[in-house]
């Protein structure tokens, strides 16, 4: 995704005086036309691709740490040593080159080929992974099986027809009409198949029969497992508002975003119920299309649980610049031809509606099965469940926050594919616990805000900068510590501050965080 990076920099073919790449920096330069990043580590120079696999941002406006290279928009981390990208949202490797040094002088050679998967014993691990749910942890789960070297059947099932799908976009440039429809699918369905992982699509499971390891489905057939991940994701919350005459629309699925996208073709005028991030975006992405749109929803403040008062009223501000109108302090009480019915008596005219309000984790296979839940599915640090083998991740997952230790559950697109990750590799017997720094960003017109930590409640929000001017940061803090920093075009303040948060994490535990290389099957903590 993106556009290829300009070749900018020296030819790194002809090479560069060995004092251009300082210890720990990094250059961007090219080869045979093609965009390639420099970085020296430890004395060490490695060459890999410029641009992040994700959505091509320029990795030399990113962090060195550690032998990985992050990317600064969307916070991927790639080790410089063979491409791989070791964090979401990133599925791709990095190409690489080969790099040739003599006093004074560094050259950049051939491309290097693919690195090839790990090769591990099979002993000890599952004779099948089932993994339940499409989305971004069950897809990087079982890309994560195979990376780590597992050779054993891996079924990805989803009620979903469309399969795995970059879902941020749904609400983002896709359905702003700046995207391709290309752009959409995580994988191509023919690397499933070249990967041997099985996709089954459009079906439901119906029952889990945790006993017999074995998960019936909706049209009647059963699969056994020998491991089982449930990444069952939520749904959206349909409010009982009665509704006629008009269409009223929900935002989960590429479905729904072509639905969406349907209707802004055939009317002018749209209310959102909801203002939360992805109804925003949804805003900004109809508006982007010429549509009127109209937002409904019951705060006073924009945003303001999340992002504090100044932030709320800043990004009120920038969609209304763009003429969204805002109805703040409002409910919907009925849906009607001529739009909706405010619970205050007045109307606001719209051609369909689109509702926001919220989704409810997809628990109900896991608690019918008699797995613990409360709010969504209860797991430990290793994100298992209350029974062996059986792992939950993203949307669905209810986990112990790694600072405090509370249960939480958050609903953010990375952290369920990191999720997804870290579920696969203690499938495999890898005990790593999940402690990723959760983050996530949100596109309105020409502004992306990032925000990494997690803050459901805080005393203090510090702003830095100049939110008129599309350059700031806040910082959320209770007790004087910080939990969370959203930055607006900050890229390099949004890495420094996950990296802080990171170091925080680890220095303030005693318990072991590193991952173990070991191979020996899991038990239940």
């Amino acid at each position: 995704m993106g556009a290829e990076l300009p070749l900018t920099g020296p030819d790194l073919e002809a090479g560069i005086a060995s004092s251009d790449l300082p210890e720990g920096t990094l250059l961007q330069g090219h080869v045979r036309g093609e965009a390639v990043l420099l970085a020296r580590v430890d004395g060490e120079v490695f060459a890999v691709g410029a641009a992040c696999s994700h959505y091509g941002a320029p990795l030399k406006d990113g962090m060195l740490v550690d032998g990985t290279v992050r990317c600064p928009w969307h916070h991927a981390c790639f080790s410089l040593r063979n491409g791989e990208p070791l964090r979401p949202p990133a599925l791709v490797d990095l190409p690489r080159w080969r790099v040739e040094t003599i006093p004074g002088r560094i050259f950049v050679g051939d491309k290097l080929p693919a690195a090839k998967p790990r090769q591990v014993p099979q002993a000890g691990m599952p004779d099948s992974v089932l993994i339940l749910g499409g989305g971004a942890a069950g897809n990087a789960a079982a890309e994560t099986l195979r990376r780590e070297g597992y050779q054993g059947p891996v079924t990805l099932l989803d009620e979903d027809p469309a399969g795995p799908v970059d879902r941020p976009n749904l609400s983002k440039e896709y359905l702003a009409g700046t995207a391709p429809e290309a752009w959409i699918p995580l994988r191509d369905k023919t690397w499933y198949a070249e990967h041997d992982i099985e996709l089954v699509l459009g079906r439901k499971a119906a029952s889990l029969d945790i006993e017999a390891r074995r998960v019936r489905l909706d049209d009647g057939s059963e699969r056994n497992y020998g491991a089982l991940l449930l990444a069952t994701g939520a749904a959206p919350i349909r409010p009982p508002i009665p509704a006629s005459g008009i269409p009223v629309l929900y935002l989960r699925t590429l479905a729904d975003s072509r639905a969406i996208i349907a209707a802004a073709l055939k009317g002018k005028r749209v209310a959102l119920i909801g203002a939360g991030f992805i109804g925003l975006e949804v805003a900004a992405s109809l508006r982007t299309r010429g549509l009127d749109v109209h937002v409904i929803a019951p705060e006073t403040v924009l945003l303001e649980r999340a992002m504090g008062p100044q932030m709320g009223r800043w990004v009120q501000t920038l969609h209304e610049d763009k003429g969204v109108v805002f109805h703040l302090g409002e409910t919907a009480r009925e849906f009607t031809a001529d739009g909706v019915v405010l619970t205050s008596g007045g109307v606001v005219p719209a051609d369909f509606v689109v509702v926001g309000v919220g989704v409810r984790p997809n628990d109900s296979l896991a608690r019918e099965a008699g797995l613990r839940t409360d709010r969504g599915i209860l797991v430990d640090a290793w994100l298992q469940t209350s029974a062996a083998d059986i792992y939950a991740a993203g949307d669905v997952a209810r986990f112990p926050d790694a600072r405090t230790g509370e249960l939480v559950r958050i609903e953010h697109w990375v952290v369920a594919q990191r999720q997804g990750q870290t579920a696969a590799r203690n499938i495999l017997g890898l005990r790593e616990r999940f402690e990723a720094v959760p983050f996530f960003w949100s596109a309105h017109y020409d502004v992306s805000i990032n925000y990494v930590g997690h803050a459901e409640q805080w005393d203090q929000a510090v702003l830095e900068g100049d939110l008129a001017a599309k350059d700031a940061s806040v910082r959320f803090l209770k007790d004087g510590e910080v939990l969370a920093v959203a930055t607006v075009w900050r890229d390099g303040a949004s890495l420094e501050a996950e990296l802080a948060l990171e170091q925080s994490l680890h220095s303030s535990s005693a318990a072991p965080r590193m991952r173990k290389p070991s191979h020996s099957p899991a038990t239940p903590a």
